[in-house]
């Protein structure tokens, strides 16, 4: 037998020592995993309504120390402001208004209000002026819910033609005001299109543009009193109807879109729900619609109805292969077509320059009309070129002047 003396050197069996075999991708796979679902539930469950934006706490100083003093009676800017409550701050008080002494805010002009406006991030303080409602305002020619002119449908109020003929589009006309010594002057009509939504951009417009201008809202607005103050301003006004683009849904007007796919009484129920968002508007505009509007199967039956409600048609002009000025002569619906969009590029140069390629539109063919988006830049330059549209032998109208002119041609 082999013992330890006769074994051979070397020989001997070494014992195996235990292997740990540790699959590292494994264990980085697993640590992301669990990194991912951590982050994850803590994203849910965590009430984060700044959204990991950095924020600073300040110490706010006791108050109880201040004497109390008795409220002033507000003024008309302070009528406006939401009335304070606790835990809320408006910023620094709004510096005076040159002129008035400190603490005391300026006069609004009659026929006119003003809100404030403030920022939540620096409480810089905006004052805007707006035209008023109220017994200041101007008087409207027609009143915008005058029973004769609506039918109430299941969808709401819908314009309607008045027991004695009177057609909408007649009854919130605009008058033309022509310029003295040039009765065949050519005329422009001008459309600024996207208000009611963004109260300072629908407050400017009506603010800073002359009546003549035809303002057209969106039905989407929460503020349907932005068409009563625009009338009383003297503005024609048209309504938005959010039609399907070719690029459908991926560009999607807004709820309610009028579209090629749906049966005409689908799109007649949509088109009423648009129509009785706001009463007082002369006609209705396209609001995108390139596909709806170069399909003569859809788009017939929202031009008759347009008709037989009394209003009037406009095509923005984005669709050069839109059917609706052949549709609305079959309809004998008073039509306008924009000529020139006068923001495509909005830039202050590209604006002056498209509104001299209108004015030479106008004076070519008589009458052109023009459309614009509510831009700042856009809302600014129109209303300095309306002023100076006069003295360029060009009269300013609004829409259903130029419509007319275009249903008797």
């Amino acid at each position: 037998m082999a013992d330890d003396l006769n074994t051979p050197l070397g020989q001997r069996p070494k014992p195996r020592r235990g292997k740990i075999n540790i699959p590292v991708p494994q264990l980085i796979a697993g640590a992301l995993a669990l990194f991912v679902g951590v982050f994850a539930v803590w994203a849910v469950v965590r009430n984060d309504p700044f959204g990991g934006e950095p924020i600073a706490v300040v110490p706010v100083p006791s108050q109880s120390g201040m004497v109390a003093k008795t409220p002033a009676a507000p003024d008309a800017h302070q009528a406006n402001a939401v009335p304070p409550g606790p835990g809320r701050y408006d910023g620094p008080a709004p510096a005076s208004t040159s002129g008035s002494s400190p603490g005391t805010a300026a006069t609004p002009a009659p026929g006119t209000r003003t809100i404030e406006i403030i920022n939540g991030t620096t409480g810089a303080h905006q004052v805007v002026t707006i035209p008023a409602s109220g017994p200041d305002a101007a008087p409207l020619p027609t009143a915008p819910l005058d029973q004769k002119f609506v039918e109430m449908t299941p969808q709401g109020p819908l314009p309607k033609i008045a027991a004695d003929g009177v057609r909408p589009e007649d009854a919130f006309a605009q008058p033309v005001k022509a310029i003295a010594g040039k009765a065949d002057a050519p005329r422009i009509a001008l459309i600024v299109s996207g208000l009611g939504v963004s109260a300072k951009l629908t407050a400017d417009a009506i603010a800073k543009l002359p009546g003549a201008v035809t303002l057209a809202f969106v039905p989407y607005g929460n503020d349907t009193g932005w068409v009563t103050r625009a009338r009383a301003r003297g503005h024609e006004v048209l309504l938005q109807v959010p039609m399907e683009p070719f690029d459908y849904p991926d560009n999607d007007p807004g709820p309610e879109t009028l579209l090629t796919s749906l049966t005409p009484a689908q799109n007649m129920d949509r088109l009423h729900w648009v129509m009785s968002r706001f009463q007082g508007y002369v006609g209705l505009i396209n609001m995108m619609g390139a596909r709806f509007t170069a399909s003569e199967d859809v788009l017939s039956p929202v031009l008759r109805e347009t008709a037989q409600r009394g209003l009037l048609f406009v095509d923005d002009g984005s669709n050069p292969r839109s059917l609706a000025g052949r549709l609305a002569a079959a309809s004998n619906l008073p039509f306008a077509k924009a000529d020139v969009v006068v923001d495509l590029v909005p830039t202050p140069d590209e604006i002056d320059n498209a509104l001299a390629r209108l004015e030479m539109a106008a004076r070519a063919h008589h009458v052109a009309v023009g459309i614009a988006s509510a831009l700042p830049v856009s809302i600014d330059h129109i209303a300095k070129w309306a002023k100076a549209a006069a003295s360029h032998g060009v009269l300013l109208v609004p829409i259903t002047a130029a419509a007319l002119k275009d249903k008797q041609s």
